[in-house]
């Protein structure tokens, strides 16, 4: 299903906070913390041209963040730098002064962590963000996890040395949990999505995913015409066709923002013209993209800059997770979760069907631009998937 934006907000500029979040001096501060990382590696972007013929388009780029920072997702750049935001910034008040990046394992710095504690809810790349986040700064985490979160991901976090605490319901239930449970107990919420009055820390992870905008534009000749972006809550999205924006300003590519049928909460906005949360919610194997509720500065953003909204199937995720996985041609082999190439799905959808194609403008001239926002997070899992091994998969393009 495809909805084109006709919201009386569309096209016009963001608001003021939004904008500041999203702006050039929030990218530049989000690259500036991002290069302290010992672990920084800028992450591919891949041309797909076997693929991108067969769609009819003129050029396909895949931005791979399957590797990043250790952690296999897009996730490790926003968690962990609003952690470190927050802990520079309370480190600040105590020494009464601004404290850089670089100071950030000075002793004083570092004592004044080790009484905070940072929660989180996770489907399982957030808390992971998080909890390494914590652990780079000496502060404790505590990590919410719902029922549908598997055991390998699960322990995935508890190795950055995070409480993990176990909730009945899915994971919007335990952001609700998150925020009740953090109050009451003075703990810092590094929520990805956003509510009423609690907007300003999801506002700085989505100024970490900021830096994958910067990365993919330096590397591509031209701008795309074209972004499909996958969307759990929306931050992702928001902050991908956010910055774009900002930086593209008319140039900006059309965003398309693709949710799986069973949980699409954006596309029900976009149908409702407000916030909506689903009743009836499914569980999808793209477990990273299941929720209920759309953040609200996610929404605000995407009701602006997001040009159209669809969704797609379970066999759709499959079927991109297998076909990056064996590719045509001289196209890369690349290892894509069940979440991550949903934007995939969503333009090869799209391509294949007429109506389509006409209403998003998508033809010969076209140059797509997709991000694999996670690797194989749970190795088993993706076996079973896709039946081949990830590491195998890895084989193929060293």
């Amino acid at each position: 299903m495809l909805l084109l934006n006709q919201r009386p907000e569309y096209n016009q500029p963001l608001v003021e906070a939004d904008a500041e979040a999203l702006g050039m001096a929030g990218g530049d501060r989000a690259e500036h913390y991002l290069k302290a990382r010992d672990n920084h590696v800028e992450t591919p972007l891949h041309a797909l041209p076997a693929l991108a013929d067969e769609l009819g388009i003129a050029a396909l780029h895949v931005k791979d963040e399957g590797q990043r920072l250790g952690l296999g997702s897009f996730k490790a750049l926003g968690g962990a730098y609003a952690v470190i935001r927050l802990v520079l910034e309370e480190a600040g008040k105590w020494l009464g002064r601004t404290v850089d990046i670089s100071e950030i394992n000075d002793a004083k710095v570092r004592r004044i962590a080790s009484g905070m504690i940072f929660v989180c809810a996770t489907d399982g790349n957030h808390g992971r963000s998080v909890a390494q986040g914590a652990g780079l700064v000496g502060a404790r985490s505590v990590i919410f996890v719902h029922a549908g979160v598997s055991a390998e991901r699960v322990a995935a976090i508890a190795r950055f040395g995070a409480e993990i605490v176990r909730v009945e319901g899915g994971y919007d239930h335990a952001v609700r949990e998150v925020a009740r449970v953090g109050a009451e107990r003075g703990w810092k919420i590094v929520s990805n999505t956003s509510w009423l009055g609690y907007e300003r820390v999801p506002g700085l992870v989505m100024q970490g995913y900021t830096v994958i905008v910067r990365e993919t534009l330096r590397h591509m000749a031209e701008p795309p015409t074209h972004i499909f972006l996958q969307a759990g809550v929306g931050g992702f999205a928001a902050a991908i066709a956010g910055h774009m924006a900002i930086m593209l300003g008319t140039r900006r590519p059309k965003a398309v923002i693709v949710e799986p049928t069973r949980s699409a909460c954006l596309y029900a906005s976009a149908q409702a013209g407000r916030p909506v949360t689903i009743a009836n919610q499914q569980s999808t194997v793209m477990t990273m993209l299941e929720c209920a509720e759309p953040s609200s500065v996610a929404w605000r953003v995407l009701a602006r800059v997001g040009d159209a909204f669809m969704t797609v199937e379970e066999e759709d995720a499959i079927a991109v997770m297998k076909r990056l996985a064996r590719p045509l041609g001289n196209d890369p082999a690349i290892v894509s979760g069940e979440s991550g190439g949903a934007g995939l799905a969503g333009l090869i959808r799209a391509a294949g069907e007429r109506s389509m194609r006409t209403a998003l403008g998508l033809d010969s001239h076209s140059r797509v631009l997709v991000i694999n926002s996670e690797g194989a997070t749970d190795p088993g899992r993706f076996a079973e998937l896709v039946g081949v091994a990830p590491d195998d998969v890895l084989m193929q393009v060293a």
